[in-house]
């Protein structure tokens, strides 16, 4: 039986059949250049964090990841994660806090009434606060439809700019990422900020 063709792909192909012209990419170094740098990556990062509406909270050695979750959200019941295990300052701990696995539900609306989402970080951006997620489930709408979100960051995956940023992007085995930058907000609304109206209302980045 002929494989099909991948949709995502065959569009591609027919876009690219009847390109007429084609242009070079812009030379994009000299904005590189001039990019904003910062000396303290992390205090940098927790501050724009901040202003994001979202949280930065430094593991310090010693600490139990699982106890600083359970204190930023002490009433979450219903909590997901395909992380089984972190490494935390060097040590590696085991993830104790999720109540099931992304994948172990049959659709994604199986998801609705997740109370968190604890995921991993791949980059943070210290310009704007943003983090590269690369999907690592299947059930990728967790990463949305989850009233908060716990991203484990490494402190040391830390870039200064989205330039640097872009240059590290991976989708991953699924093919997906995505930025995610503090909690989802609009001020669409009546003219109000609004939390939560088209993903998570609340972010919190363990660096560790």
């Amino acid at each position: 039986m002929e494989k099909k063709t991948d949709s995502r792909e065959a569009i591609l192909a027919r876009i690219r059949r009847n390109t007429q012209r084609v242009y070079e990419r812009p030379d994009l170094s000299a904005l590189e250049q001039a990019a904003i740098h910062y000396d303290d990556r992390v205090e940098q990062f927790r501050k724009v964090m901040h202003q994001m509406g979202g949280r930065a909270v430094l593991v310090q050695p010693g600490d139990d990841l699982n106890e600083l979750i359970r204190q930023q959200y002490p009433d979450a019941r219903r909590v997901a994660s395909a992380l089984d295990r972190v490494e935390v300052c060097g040590r590696e701990q085991a993830l104790t806090c999720p109540t099931f696995h992304p994948d172990s539900v049959a659709c994604s609306r199986d998801l609705d009434g997740t109370d968190l989402a604890i995921v991993r970080g791949s980059w943070g951006v210290c310009e704007n606060g943003a983090v590269w997620i690369a999907a690592d489930v299947e059930q990728r709408a967790v990463y949305f439809i989850a009233e908060a979100l716990a991203i484990v960051l490494d402190r040391n995956c830390l870039v200064d700019n989205m330039h640097e940023a872009y240059r590290r992007i991976d989708t991953g085995a699924y093919g997906f990422g995505v930025f995610i930058s503090g909690p989802s907000k609009t001020a669409d609304i009546e003219q109000a900020l609004v939390f939560g109206a088209h993903g998570a209302a609340d972010v919190t980045v363990f660096l560790v």
